[in-house]
């Protein structure tokens, strides 16, 4: 079913999502378990993709109201178009379709991310390395603290982004969730005459689909706490990063500033304004995000039963409001990143003002200028880190994301 390209006007810089999380991307993949699920039991390959639509959609999202979900809906038209319905469905529960089609979005947005964290590294690994030896002013509860070199401090960043896709790509090996009516795989098992059997075809399901196997999950719900956690790590580390591109890019500081771009910045009424918009939009990201996987854990903690009645369905939309944030903030980190201007002279003027104050520790101690402590070090072994890492993790990081 041909994609289609999402907006919120009130969200700026979402179009970067494009189609991410869409009505249509999340009805193609309940489409693809069902296709996966159908071809297991009947042994014969199928498409049932040409079968739904765009012009489909609205009419979709309004009938989902009267069952609470749109699976229901969606089997009807299926069933309406194949003529013979057969085996569609037969043995699943809406849980397990819709489910398994949101951990198929979620994929997606690995991949995405896992993209825009790569070009990050990148920039953020040039920076460190060309400004090792860049002098400016080491700041702590606001107040100038030692000298230190722009290139520790994007380290600094560097680290967080490692970190953050370290926990991305921990969480991102998101398993299949087929468990029947209440978890027990009661009615696959009837369909197959063995509980076995009724297994094996949850695994042959899961590879066809290319993901990993566990028992159901329907009530126990980490693999998408996991997932909404690994998203916010992602944003705290480029909220980190934008934090410090919006105090170095105040006019007093002036240290650091983004990149220019055609319309970029400018005021509705001030025209001497600049203002760093992907800073202030990625912040805005890294503040809002929380609170989405917030909900996630809510949701987990009150489940109840053997389907929850109202948790089950706030994930829906969290999970797809909390993907596309992510994305968008991890395109603005990575442009930012790319475009960032640093102002060494600016840096020294500032570090020479503040002296002889911000040399009291060296001082205290005798030590010899410049007081850099191991920097070098420490940056080299971030860098080492992201070589290391990056080699070892393309491979791996593929195979998650297909």
């Amino acid at each position: 079913m041909p994609q289609q390209a999402l907006s919120d006007l009130l969200w700026p810089g979402d179009a970067r999502a494009g189609d991410l999380f869409g009505d249509a991307a999340v009805v193609a993949a309940m489409v693809r378990v069902e296709q996966a699920w159908l071809h297991t039991l009947s042994g014969t390959p199928v498409d049932l993709s040409g079968l739904v639509e765009p012009d489909d959609l609205p009419a979709l999202a309004e009938e989902s109201e009267a069952s609470g979900n749109p699976v229901v809906p969606l089997l009807a038209l299926l069933r309406s178009r194949l003529g013979d319905a057969g085996l569609l469905h037969a043995g699943l529960t809406s849980q397990d379709v819709l489910d398994t089609a949101l951990v198929l979005c979620l994929r997606e947005t690995t991949g995405r991310l896992l993209d825009e964290v790569a070009a990050q590294i990148e920039a953020l690994c040039e920076l460190a390395d060309r400004h090792r030896d860049t002098p400016m002013a080491g700041r702590t509860l606001t107040q100038h603290a030692v000298p230190i070199t722009f290139g520790l401090k994007v380290a600094g960043w560097l680290t967080g982004v490692l970190d953050a896709r370290d926990v991305l790509a921990a969480a991102a090996d998101l398993p299949i969730q087929i468990g029947g009516a209440a978890g027990s795989l009661a009615a696959p098992t009837a369909l197959a005459g063995a509980p076995g059997r009724a297994r094996d075809w949850v695994a042959r399901t899961a590879a066809e689909l290319g993901l990993a196997v566990r028992e159901p999950w329907h009530t126990a719900r980490a693999p998408f706490t996991r997932f909404a956690d690994a998203l916010v790590t992602c944003s705290d580390a480029w909220g980190k990063i934008a934090n410090d591109v919006l105090v170095g890019s105040r006019p007093e500081v002036g240290e650091i500033a983004e990149g220019t771009a055609e319309g970029r910045g400018g005021s509705s009424t001030m025209p001497n304004k600049r203002n760093p918009v992907l800073a202030v939009l990625v912040r805005r990201a890294a503040l809002a995000a929380p609170p989405l996987a917030a909900t996630m854990h809510v949701a987990a903690a009150n489940a109840v039963d053997e389907r929850p009645d109202g948790s089950w369905h706030v994930e829906w939309a969290t999970l797809r409001t909390l993907s596309r944030r992510t994305v968008v903030a991890g395109s603005q980190t990575a442009e930012l990143l790319s475009g960032l201007t640093v102002n060494a002279a600016r840096m020294a003027r500032t570090l020479d003002a503040a002296r002889p104050g911000i040399d009291a520790e060296q001082r205290k101690f005798g030590a010899d200028a410049p007081y850099r402590g191991a920097t070098d070090d420490i940056i080299d072994a971030v860098l080492a880190r992201a070589a290391r890492e990056s080699s070892g993790r393309g491979r791996a990081d593929r195979r998650t994301a297909r």
